[in-house]
């Protein structure tokens, strides 16, 4: 289990009117107040923004920033728990690997962030080098938040809209296993009620045959569960990936 990501301060409870604009949303606190808050997600947040749903927001001090409430959690009528913050993933995912959390990615005992690579000019998530036996490692990170119904099976799906970025990824991933690497792509997921990845060939059959293509050449995937509550985060688990669907 790796450590808690925990919020400081302490996240504030409203109940969710709309999303809207891709990233503001509207919230209605416990004292009845009506606030607009950042969305830190980029994505169509399929199945995760329901009007009702409980919402949890942090709070900057930051007096320059037009919004200064960040959406960070929420928790569904069933009592599920969504990491909506799509940046905690990459938080979560380099304090499970120094952790030794992930036993995949395990003895490697250098990590850095955002380090340029690959052709067409992306930044990898998370770079491990320096392994006594293994080639150095290059993890690319996914948050997934969509649990399609039936939703008692706990599939989950990436991504929850077309995503170009995505399939670049698969593609840098895939030029640098051919250059001797490994490469990762590690869906970090958000959502309590997901017991399993799959690609979603539904919404986007581009990335789900980028990420075959990807695989049959060499490039990992794998799966860690996070474990969520209003006083933080923590991946627990490692899940599986159903490709073949």
């Amino acid at each position: 289990m790796g450590r808690k990501v925990r919020y400081c301060p302490p996240l504030q409870r409203g109940r969710l009117i709309r999303r809207y604009k891709r990233f503001l949303a509207d919230v209605e606190t416990d004292t009845g107040d009506r606030i607009t808050i950042h969305c830190p997600n980029t994505g169509s947040m399929k199945n995760c923004a329901h009007a009702g749903d409980e919402v949890w927001y942090s709070v900057s001090e930051n007096e320059k920033r037009k919004y200064p409430n960040t959406w960070e959690l929420t928790r569904t009528k069933r009592g599920h728990y969504i990491g909506i913050n799509t940046g905690s993933a990459n938080r979560l995912v380099k304090a499970a690997i120094e952790d030794n959390v992930v036993d995949e990615l395990k003895g490697y005992p250098s990590l850095v962030t955002e380090e340029r690579y690959g052709k067409e000019n992306s930044r990898i998530d998370i770079k491990l080098s320096g392994h006594v036996r293994r080639a150095d490692c290059y993890v690319e990170v996914k948050s997934v938040t969509l649990l399609e119904a039936p939703v008692s099976a706990g599939v989950g799906y990436f991504p929850d809209a077309v995503s170009a970025r995505g399939a670049k990824h698969l593609r840098e991933l895939t030029e640098i296993v051919a250059a001797g690497f490994r490469g990762v792509l590690l869906y970090c997921v958000q959502h309590s009620g997901i017991r399993e990845v799959r690609p979603a060939r539904h919404i986007d059959p581009v990335y789900a045959t980028t990420l075959d293509e990807a695989v049959a050449q060499g490039v990992e995937v794998l799966a860690y569960k996070t474990r969520m509550s209003p006083k933080g985060l923590r991946i627990v688990k490692s899940i599986p990936v159903a490709l073949e669907t």
